[in-house]
């Protein structure tokens, strides 16, 4: 983790020496020669691993609020933040927007976002430009097309047509919207040239990096999701994908489920972590912003937020017994608290109404801004199985599914399946295993959930699946179409 950091702080020093420099030739030479170095090369990736973690103002693929990760878990079942009976999380009706689907183009949520992956994918094209002139090594540059191929896919996966470029010259007002298959195509084909070019070395200088696994964890992601973003499924090609890490990446699920998202996410599991400290590199508000203040005060001496939850509908999902039971806590806690899993009213819940989630039960280091130091597991060999057993239903093949399903539930303590898995099962399974985790919004649409009514949800319109481009982007780039219905 050191080493990351480390690389960030070199970061900044090469940043200010090289972009001081005297134009011309010699400049051109001096960069090269730089950016085909070991520290340069950590200083044009580390500006864009920079960008991952989260922080306030929406930056960030999970850690803070208002960003990607809110983005894609309150519009879903599994993470809520009613406004409570005392008026907190009122917020101009924000989170209710979003769980109930009536955002608009002006929701904070959206420009947050997209300025953020915006932002991502310049300095991403820049990376790419400079280590490509300088012939830096070729892991570090298919490294760099990774990262943008991943920032591109969540604006993809996101709005759709977007706007799109990889040449560092173009002005915001010129960059052309291209359409979801487009940018579909480019991302797979980023990835297939490029991801057996990345290391396959897990941890230690390469903890929170894409290496091939993460890559390939990548791949079938993106396969798995293909008939969403392109009409054409692709369930042969995401198990492909599966299978390479399953049969050559050595990865094993660990024992205790809640160890996984601590302080440090394990190496046997999760592909890709978020690096993430709370003094030096911050932040995780997760834990934090779902405890109430005295049940924080009491088990780490700062005073919680009190806020999301999930409804008792998907708690319920749940059996007894299931180990990851265990990270939703209810009835009475320390200081004084009793959370009843039952939540009466998304606009005047009582205080204490909802569980809580004990996922990202607050690692230490703590800081007085708002942050815990969990990192955060972006992909993890527990999801490879459930979407290889997903592929293997999709494609008629349950009984092969039954064994890798049942891997999940032995870890979580269960008995094996009595049955082989149907379609609702790995659909029930992966809320269970992944819930707040930035997986939800895709199943849910995958599996043609997301629009339908649940709890205090009712049916929702079907533009809903793609987020409205945000109206400050029509004054920059006038050439936009937005998405339909918006």
């Amino acid at each position: 983790m050191k080493k990351i950091l480390l690389s960030l702080a070199v970061l900044s020093a090469a940043t200010i020496g090289c972009t001081k420099l005297d134009e011309g030739l010699y400049d051109r030479q001096v960069a090269d020669q730089f950016y085909a170095t070991p520290e340069g090369v950590n200083a044009a990736l580390a500006d864009i691993y920079n960008e991952i973690r989260g922080d306030w103002g929406g930056k960030g693929y999970a850690g803070a609020d208002r960003g990607w990760f809110d983005l894609n878990e309150t519009c879903t079942d599994e993470l809520m933040l009613p406004t409570r009976s005392d008026g907190a999380w009122a917020d101009n009706g924000i989170w209710r927007q979003m769980y109930l689907h009536q955002w608009t183009s002006s929701q904070e949520f959206m420009n947050n976002t997209w300025n953020w992956l915006y932002r991502t994918i310049y300095k991403c094209n820049l990376a790419v430009d400079l280590l490509t002139k300088a012939n830096a090594p070729e892991a570090a540059i298919a490294e760099a097309k990774v990262l943008r191929a991943f920032y591109y896919w969540m604006l993809m996966d996101g709005w759709g047509n977007i706007p799109f470029y990889t040449d560092i010259n173009v002005t915001v007002d010129k960059v052309p919207q291209a359409s979801r298959a487009t940018v579909y195509n480019f991302i797979e084909t980023e990835l297939k040239a490029n991801i057996d070019k990345l290391a396959t070395t897990k941890g230690g200088s390469y903890y929170g990096r894409f290496n091939k696994w993460a890559g390939y964890a990548f791949l079938a992601k993106l396969y798995l999701n293909a008939g969403v973003y392109t009409g054409t499924p692709k369930w042969a090609e995401a198990q492909a994908a599966t299978d390479v890490i399953i049969n050559q990446g050595g990865f094993s699920l660990v024992n205790s489920y809640l160890s996984l998202f601590g302080d440090r996410c394990p190496d046997q599991e999760v592909l890709l972590a978020i690096f993430i400290d709370a003094n030096q590199a911050p932040r995780n508000i997760i834990g934090i912003r779902s405890l109430a203040g005295p049940h924080g005060n009491a088990l780490f001496g700062i005073s919680t937020w009190n806020g999301a939850t999930a409804h008792q509908d998907f708690i319920n999902k749940y059996e007894n017994g299931d180990a990851r039971k265990a990270q939703w806590l209810t009835g009475a806690q320390p200081g004084g608290v009793t959370y009843d899993v039952n939540i009466s009213s998304l606009t005047s819940a009582g205080i204490y109404e909802g569980a809580r989630s004990a996922k990202y039960l607050p690692a230490l280091p703590l800081a007085g801004n708002g942050s815990a130091s969990n990192d955060f597991p972006v992909f993890r060999y527990a999801d490879v199985l459930l979407m290889k057993a997903e592929c293997l239903v999709r494609t008629g093949n349950a009984g092969a599914a039954k064994a890798l399903v049942d891997q999940i539930r032995s870890r979580a303590g269960l008995p094996a399946s009595g049955t082989n898995p149907t379609l609702n099962d790995i659909y029930d399974e992966r809320g269970r295993e992944l819930c707040w985790e930035g997986h939800r919004r895709q199943d849910m649409i995958r599996f043609d959930r997301f629009t339908a009514a649940h709890d205090f949800k009712p049916i929702s319109d079907n533009k809903y699946k793609l987020f409205p481009i945000p109206a400050p982007a029509f004054i920059t780039n006038k050439s936009l179409v937005q998405n339909p219905g918006y």
